[in-house]
């Protein structure tokens, strides 16, 4: 009997989950099908990989499989004919540059997500469900909606794109610009999920964030674009501080509070140089502007030397080229350490009258701490409960409470 191998079929699922989909949806054009047939080349993998051993090329492994399946399953339904596939003998030929040939699927596929016959919140919605593997929770996490909303979004966009009969496929050179804003968008939010961890017990997700790094560089390769170089320095500044964000117990770490000889120095490099590419550029767009306040952090030596003015004023820019209420409240936060936390809670307050960030835990968290700045320590701790039973990841329920025993202390 052969000897049984240790193999942690979840890291592996996380590792390969996301490109198997995208090279079965390619080819079957059909989501759902796409995706059953994933689960089960999975679910074979479980099976037989601790017996023989992890395949040459684990993810044509899995493309091979689930789309063999499907095939078999079409076929007993009678939508294929008994004869030889030529798609199979394309699909064994693919082995021999198995990796090159799915990475190019998975932009394939967020490209056709992202197709113009969609709305724009459509796109994004499908794009992190199918592509990024979110579930409509953390979606509508991401987007402050119900998740019943996001889940009738994507099936509406999963149906119109299959009535439509558009080809999954990257499109042509001319038809790129239309789908590029909602392209960098939804790459920019995989990689926020992996900073920044929506649920799950730990606080970040490495693979997503490296993967949404991946795919900046590879569109970056595709297009001379300058907010194609913006989103990639803001991803890899952004990036540079992962080490320093979570103690050794997984606990997080606040900005002001990292030890910044832990910020990676070539991931650093590497933005400022993306950055100063797309400056010379002459568009400057919301990413490129994120990336510049990025910048202006990864610039100072220590928390106190940040310079708040620089990081206001870009926010005063960014504000008219994207003025959302997450932005509005950055701006908030940014002001209120350049000019006082009495300047900074009129923003918030304003915020707060519109209603329409009061679910949103980050801004009870923003109040809270102006709040204690000003000495107004029942409102503080007001404004932290509150920010704690909206927030619903589990370490930053822990940096929340922490935060509520230090101010309940004294």
């Amino acid at each position: 009997m052969p000897q049984q191998l240790s193999i942690d079929m979840e890291v592996l699922y996380r590792q390969h989950s996301r490109r198997v989909l995208a090279s079965l949806v390619r080819r079957l054009r059909d989501f759902d099908l796409a995706e059953e047939a994933m689960h089960e080349a999975f679910a074979i993998a479980l099976v037989k990989w601790p017996q023989q051993g992890l395949p040459d090329h684990p993810t044509a492994w899995l493309v091979t499989t689930g789309y063999r399946r499907a095939i078999d399953r079409l076929r007993r339904q009678a939508r294929f004919d008994h004869s030889p596939d030529p798609l199979e003998d394309g699909l064994e030929a693919e082995l021999v540059d198995a990796d090159r040939a799915i990475e190019d699927d998975e932009l394939r596929l967020i490209f056709t997500c992202c197709h113009p016959e969609l709305a724009f919140a459509s796109r994004l919605a499908l794009t992190l469900r199918e592509v990024c593997s979110l579930t409509t929770e953390e979606i509508a996490r991401a987007f402050l909606l119900k998740p019943t909303a996001v889940a009738q979004r994507i099936v509406r966009a999963k149906a119109r794109l299959r009535d439509r009969q558009v080809a999954f496929e990257a499109p042509e050179a001319s038809e790129l610009a239309e789908r590029l804003e909602a392209v960098l968008h939804v790459i920019y939010l995989m990689f926020t999920e992996g900073y920044s961890a929506t649920s799950g017990e730990t606080a970040t997700r490495a693979e997503l964030s490296s993967e949404a790094i991946r795919l900046g560089r590879r569109v970056c390769e595709l297009i001379a674009d300058a907010e194609c170089l913006g989103l990639l320095a803001l991803m890899l500044l952004q990036e540079s501080r992962r080490g320093a964000r979570t103690a050794g117990d997984g606990q997080l770490v606040l900005l002001v509070d990292q030890d910044r000889q832990q910020w990676d120095l070539p991931l650093i490099r590497e933005g400022q140089r993306c950055l100063s590419r797309a400056l010379e550029m002459g568009e400057v767009g919301a990413f490129t502007l994120q990336a510049a306040i990025a910048s202006e952090h990864a610039r100072a030596v220590s928390a106190e030397q940040t310079r708040w003015d620089r990081i206001a004023s870009l926010y005063d820019v960014l504000v008219d080229v994207s003025p959302t209420p997450v932005v509005k409240l950055n701006r908030a936060v940014a002001i209120s350490m350049h000019q006082g936390a009495e300047a900074g809670m009129m923003l918030i307050d304003e915020l707060l009258e519109s209603g329409s960030l009061d679910n949103y835990h980050r801004l009870h968290v923003a109040r809270a701490e102006m709040h204690h700045r000003l000495g107004q320590r029942q409102l503080a701790a007001d404004a932290w409960h509150r920010a704690l039973a909206l927030a619903s990841q589990p370490r930053e329920r822990e940096l929340l409470q922490r935060r509520i025993d230090e101010i309940s202390q004294g």
